[in-house]
């Protein structure tokens, strides 16, 4: 059997860190998707990508920007709510990625390149989706969020 240092150095070689997945050299693609992806969370195991979206949207989202992203979960809208009224139209939409236990989730906001109308051009709540785009920053009511854009589903 394996001591638990070759355990941890086993794993830590099969999982490529954000820096190990980046190109030396290579500008930022002016086409996210257009077959490079620089951090690919649905390779990840259910703790390690819970982990790592919360690394990209809280304590090193800088490190992320102009990065192409991939990530896998449940398809999700966000809607605004007026007084106490849910607004029938989505204001984002977003890839909702569980941990292990299924206890903890982090939504991944993601506006879709081209146009296109909510619900028919986007899948049913709840399906499992693959997501990949640009991981950017938006300003929204003094508050800095994190999305991905020019993205498109896999």
């Amino acid at each position: 059997t394996l001591s638990s240092d070759e355990e941890a150095s086993a794993s830590a070689e099969s999982i490529p860190t954000p820096k190990e997945q980046e190109t030396p050299g290579k500008s930022k693609p002016s086409q996210p998707y257009a077959g490079k992806v620089d951090v690919d969370l649905t390779v990840l195991s259910s703790t390690m990508v819970y982990s790592e979206v919360y690394n990209m949207l809280y304590n090193d989202p800088a490190h992320y920007l102009g990065k192409t992203v991939k990530a896998r979960g449940e398809f999700s809208i966000y809607q605004l709510v007026t007084d106490g009224v849910l607004q029938p139209d989505p204001v984002s939409y977003a890839c909702i990625i569980s941990d292990a236990a299924a206890c903890c989730a982090e939504g991944m906001e993601f506006v879709l390149e081209g146009d296109y109308t909510y619900p028919d051009d986007y899948p049913e709540l709840g399906a499992e989706i693959t997501v990949i785009g640009e991981f950017q920053s938006y300003e929204e009511n003094g508050m800095t969020w994190y999305h991905l854009v020019n993205a498109r589903l896999a």
